[in-house]
């Protein structure tokens, strides 16, 4: 794994119009051009109070996995699987941090977070092998991949992942994407209400961030932004009071904070 400087990237609206940089102890350097493409810094500095964050890029899919951690495999005693198990996330799941997510008006069964790392892809990506992956992931970012539970096993005959984890929002993911680092030494933390409930290492995946791009880009295409989620570990739960708070911390990368509101 090639790491070097840690460089956080991340976009925002500002005076109506979108714009993106990298976070600085000054605040926002703005770029102009494509963050995954050519781009430079234009010299002008923003505060973060001037600025609405948005998630960090506009993915044109995103890809979560199922039963990626051997701590998790072996805490619900399932099988780990030979190869990786995933779904496709609706790009209307997305929210930004910072972000209020509200429980649809339809539903009123248990809905739980779900900590992750995610790998946004930098350059069009297919059928590479692990040895080549490095190079077409731009870097990685805090995910919540939230599950409207009682929907995913709601009909005994088909589990609805697409619709328990793609609706609106129920996919936050940032503050930032930061570039320069190696994701096997990374730890996940999730934070509920003020209580730690998720504390687990990268390097317990079943399958690596590098053999994951190089298993999905043998299936489908993976464009420049978009997004793999790779899974959760023990310790997931429900949200269960009126405003729950819930933060994604990863060292090196930040912590996303939303609210989810029953």
């Amino acid at each position: 794994m090639m790491t070097g400087e840690i460089r956080k990237w991340l976009r925002f609206r500002n005076n109506g119009a979108t714009g993106f940089g990298t976070l600085t102890s000054s605040g926002i350097s703005v770029h102009e051009g494509e963050m995954f493409g050519r781009h430079a810094a234009t010299g002008r500095t923003l505060a973060l109070s001037e600025v609405e964050l948005l998630a960090p890029c506009a993915p044109s899919k995103i890809v979560a996995l199922w039963n990626n951690f051997h701590a998790l495999a072996a805490k619900l005693n399932q099988p780990e699987p030979p190869e990786p198990l995933y779904l496709l996330k609706a790009t209307t799941s997305i929210a930004a941090p910072g972000a209020v997510i509200r429980r649809p008006s339809y539903y009123d069964g248990k809905t739980t977070y779900e900590g992750e790392l995610g790998i946004v892809i930098g350059r069009t990506c297919a059928r590479v092998s692990p040895g080549e992956a490095d190079s077409f992931i731009f870097g990685y970012t805090c995910v919540n991949d939230i599950t409207a539970n009682d929907i995913l096993t709601s009909d005994p005959t088909f589990p609805q992942w697409a619709r328990a984890k793609g609706i609106d929002d129920y996919g936050p993911f940032g503050p930032v994407i930061a570039t320069g680092l190696d994701p096997a030494k990374l730890v996940v933390r999730t934070i509920l209400n003020g209580a730690e409930r998720q504390n687990y290492p990268i390097s317990d995946m079943i399958f690596s961030a590098q053999e994951l791009v190089s298993r999905i880009s043998h299936d489908m295409t993976l464009l420049p932004g978009d997004l793999i989620a790779v899974g959760t570990s023990v310790g997931v739960g429900v949200m269960k009071e009126p405003v729950n708070t819930v933060t994604v911390a990863i060292d090196e990368i930040g912590e996303l904070t939303n609210e989810f509101r029953l």
